[in-house]
């Protein structure tokens, strides 16, 4: 980087910009909302209870990929297949209530975070490895 080169902070890995994540946190409050009031021309979605997770958008903002998740963990995809069906009115309501030069082309995927903290805690909550968990914190004290 001494030699004046400056490195895109995509190519590093350092992870979403702050724009991106104000972004995607906007998106997914103005989402939310928008499933929760049923705000949709589509009967079958309104009957769903959506959870949106979270959004990542993508660096230039075009693409916001939604993670969300179905009350109970119930009918995943159906819900992924309503809201696909419904991309373009959820797009322009997006844009009625939120101020974005462009209106995010919307992915929609199922937010596996709740499974995988499942799995966490079943995880630990073997005895096995509980044991080597307990085991650890005393070879440490000596």
């Amino acid at each position: 980087m001494g030699n004046g080169m400056v490195k895109n902070r995509q190519s590093e890995g350092s992870g979403p910009s702050q724009r991106q994540l104000r972004v995607g946190e906007l998106i997914r409050r103005t989402l939310s909302a928008v499933l929760a009031r049923g705000d949709v021309h589509d009967p079958a979605l309104n009957a769903m209870s959506i959870t949106v997770g979270e959004v990542r958008t993508s660096p230039d903002l075009k693409i916001a990929t939604v993670y969300v998740m179905p009350l109970g963990g119930a009918g995943r995809e159906d819900a992924i297949q309503a809201l696909k069906r419904n991309r373009g009115e959820l797009r322009r309501m997006l844009m009625r209530d939120m101020t974005l030069k462009y209106a995010p082309d919307l992915r929609f995927v199922i937010d596996e975070t709740f499974d995988r903290m499942d799995e966490t805690r079943a995880l630990f909550a073997r005895d096995d490895v509980r044991r080597d968990l307990e085991g650890g914190a005393e070879d440490e004290e000596a």
